[in-house]
């Protein structure tokens, strides 16, 4: 089937050691195109989490000097295999997708000092710490991939409270360290 007339299927699996080599693999070839750019890249997202449940998809997160640049490397993202997706939702923030229904990896370009950058490595961070949490958050995503197969959206949502539950407690706790 052409992946362009397909439908995304939400699909969550165990955690994966090969995905922290991935991320390596791809950080190299984001480093290669930002060069000077890029001020810091990191993994974030539940392939980052040893021992969860999570879409086989890598995410990255870039820190930038200046976000209005980043358009100007679309056309060397899309050598990669990338869609620019722009803003996608989340003001200031550029977006680049790998695979349309097959998706392995999303790459969310922001300016060095933007707040999503700290929230993203707080919400990692207190996950890897909490694993009884992260265990919670990986089996909440396998029971929302079941009942949402077909539907992003609803799967996305279905998360919302609990993301929102641990970016809380997340920022607490890395306040006090």
């Amino acid at each position: 089937m052409n992946e362009q007339n397909s439908v995304r299927i939400i699909e969550v699996v165990s955690y994966s050691s090969k995905w922290k080599d991935e991320y390596i693999k791809e950080s190299e070839k984001l480093k290669n195109i930002f060069k000077d750019e890029m001020v810091e890249i990191h993994h974030i997202g539940s392939t980052s989490i040893p021992g969860i449940y999570a879409k086989p998809t890598i995410d990255i997160i870039i820190g930038v000097k200046d976000i209005d640049e980043i358009d100007n490397y679309n056309k060397d993202m899309a050598k990669l295999g990338y869609e620019a997706k722009g803003e996608n939702g989340i003001k200031d923030r550029r977006f680049f997708i790998r695979g349309r229904c097959e998706r392995t990896h999303h790459v969310h370009v922001f300016q060095i000092d933007n707040p999503e950058i700290k929230r993203h490595l707080n919400f990692r961070d207190y996950m890897i710490a909490h694993p009884e949490e992260a265990k919670e958050y990986g089996d909440l995503k396998k029971r929302l991939a079941k009942k949402f197969k077909y539907n992003s959206q609803a799967y996305c949502d279905g998360k919302d409270l609990f993301i929102k539950y641990i970016d809380k407690k997340a920022t607490e706790w890395s306040d006090t360290k």
